[in-house]
């Protein structure tokens, strides 16, 4: 089954609606959506290895966008479900430590995360939560996505043959490995925020 996926998105490189279903991969993965734009962008860039450049562009326009997003629902929920939940934890006074930490350090925070794999929802939610400024948002996402998807690009533009012929070799391997790193991210983002 892992074969037939992976061979999918590599036939799927040459297809004019790869790039749309990519860009909506990317966008839902920065506010709601648990699988990173990576399934696609990695087999993509293999397939085409010179247009990794624009796969890695249109992952960070739609990423971006997809965290404006991911900040309108931690803005939004909070006024409504957020705030009730965090008086039934009474985390009441907690708020504005939270809020005041994230206002120093939120620029570190969305670099640092957003460069990871660490499920960037939890970044762009957050943000609208601690009510982040939304340029400097805009700005570090763009900054931390593109870093991200574009050290993806020239690795695999550079040395995408080589790098094919190991996850074809093992490819349940580099799943599983790619599976737990995301898992590890979800527990990681879980404790630090």
């Amino acid at each position: 089954m892992l074969k037939r996926i992976y061979d999918w998105c590599i036939d799927a490189a040459h297809k004019p609606y790869a790039l749309w279903i990519m860009g909506a991969v990317a966008f839902a993965e920065s506010s709601f959506f648990p699988v990173p734009p990576d399934v696609m962008l990695i087999p993509m860039s293999l397939a085409r290895p010179q247009r990794a450049w624009i796969y890695a562009a249109i992952c960070t326009a739609t990423s971006v966008l997809g965290g404006l997003l991911g900040y309108a629902i931690g803005a939004l929920l909070f006024d409504s479900v957020g705030h009730w939940l965090i008086q039934v934890y009474g985390l009441g006074d907690k708020v504005d430590a939270f809020r005041a930490s994230y206002a120093e350090w939120g620029a570190v925070i969305i670099l640092l995360k957003g460069l990871t794999p660490i499920p960037y929802k939890l970044v762009t939610i957050t943000s609208g939560f601690a009510g982040y400024n939304l340029a400097l948002f805009v700005l570090c996402s763009i900054v931390a996505r593109g870093g991200r998807f574009f050290i993806v690009a020239i690795l695999l533009n550079r040395y995408g043959d080589w790098i094919r012929e190991r996850i074809e070799r093992h490819l349940g391997l580099w799943v599983a490995l790619g599976a737990a790193v995301l898992v590890l991210g979800f527990v990681v983002a879980i404790k630090l925020i």
